[in-house]
């Protein structure tokens, strides 16, 4: 039994990814959770723990992509020696007889040109250490949906990790009706951790599109685990998993999170199919009782008093007339949140510089997000009548 549970047993580094421009945010998630910082990168933040901490960081973390646990280092300045240390290593003791393996990869290597071989090398090493000790070969290839190895390997140094999240956690399963772009779930979450909204007062989305903002606002709100509808995660594919012990993480978690919000979560959008599709992944979510939808122009949303966060995201613009068409969206934009939003702190989110200019307000607080590839801005903006010297 100890060879069977010895990886749930150790105690060492986690590195946890997630898109650039949030590692402030985890950082605080994790702190909140009582694991040091080790480390802070662009991407990633380096923590410690035991095995089993993956489980809870998994389920409660709304901004990481993976959360990877340290099992292995060693120098390979080439990849016969990354084959002969992957090799050697006591494969049997992590991964299932009747498995399957994905290897993913970060490889900074001169003499790997194409991290795809690395990639392919270092499988190789693995399912011939497990079919020597097995007799049978495990399957494997590029699906995340079972046992997950990452390698990174930069100059000579090899860190090999156990990938516990398997498919991203950005994939919380909630959003089975995307739309065009839609925001990915961990950043949408980030950008109302950036306002402060903690469900105490109103969180207003116009332009909701398929809901993500407000459907992570309400996690947010309720004090609910993200990841709670996710039935897969790559710890459930290493050796010794305890499913009793994840269920009682699970319930625990469950009876922690709240069943009220005081603050209202408004969500409009113009397009009818948008609303619907919202609404449909709230109730994927569980949470629709606690998001109200509507269909109308942005400028009709109702803002109920008691002031709040109003967060929007209008599209960028790719084409010429596209971004004729978003200046007078974007100065409506901001005689909307001059008009209507006393009271409120307003947010915009976008990626188009230039258009944020025709907003018309001084902007008192920028975050930079990217968006996938495209570097963003989360632009805060007091709303008050008269001058600023009045308003204070």
């Amino acid at each position: 039994m100890g060879e069977i549970m010895s990886f749930w047993e150790k105690k060492g580094r986690i590195a946890i990814t997630c898109a650039k421009g949030l590692p402030p945010f985890l950082k605080e998630e994790l702190l909140s959770m009582g694991f040091p910082i080790l480390s802070e990168g662009l991407a990633h933040i380096e923590t410690e723990g035991y095995a089993t901490d993956t489980m809870r960081l998994n389920l409660l973390l709304r901004t990481a992509q993976r959360v990877l646990f340290l099992i292995h280092e060693f120098r390979a300045k080439d990849s016969e020696e990354l084959y002969r240390n992957l090799f050697e290593f006591p494969w049997e003791t992590y991964l299932p007889e009747d498995g399957y393996i994905c290897l993913t990869s970060t490889v900074e290597n001169p003499t790997i040109k194409d991290s795809r071989f690395a990639n392919v090398r270092g499988k190789d090493a693995i399912v011939d250490r497990l079919r020597e000790k097995y007799g049978r070969r495990p399957d494997s290839g590029p699906k995340r949906d079972k046992s997950v190895i990452h390698l990174y390997w930069r100059g000579d140094h090899c860190q090999i990790f156990m990938d516990t999240s398997g498919e991203p956690l950005s994939k919380r399963g909630y959003r089975a009706h995307p739309l065009k772009a839609p925001l990915q779930e961990t950043l949408a979450a980030a950008l109302i951790l950036a306002t402060g909204w903690k469900g105490e007062a109103h969180l207003i989305n116009p332009m909701c599109g398929s809901g993500t903002l407000a459907i992570e606002g309400a996690f947010i709100g309720l004090g609910r685990a993200p990841n709670l509808l996710r039935e897969n995660f790559g710890f459930m594919h290493i050796k010794g998993f305890d499913e009793s012990s994840w269920k009682a993480l699970k319930r625990r978690v469950r009876a922690e999170s709240k069943d009220f919000l005081k603050g209202r979560i408004i969500a409009t959008d113009i397009s009818q199919q948008a609303v619907e599709a919202a609404k449909r992944n709230a109730i994927s979510a569980g949470v629709d009782r606690f998001i109200e939808f509507g269909v109308c122009d942005f400028s009709e949303t109702p803002l109920p008093a008691g002031g709040g966060v109003i967060i929007m995201n209008p599209e960028y613009g790719e084409r010429m007339g596209d971004q004729e068409e978003l200046k007078e969206t974007y100065r409506r934009i901001g005689d909307f949140f001059k008009k209507r939003g006393l009271g409120y702190k307003g947010y915009i989110f976008t990626g188009n510089f230039d258009l944020a200019k025709r907003v018309g307000l001084r902007v008192r607080r920028r975050f930079v997000f990217f968006n996938s590839n495209i570097e963003c801005r989360l632009l805060e903006y007091d709303i008050y009548e008269g001058s600023k010297k009045t308003a204070r």
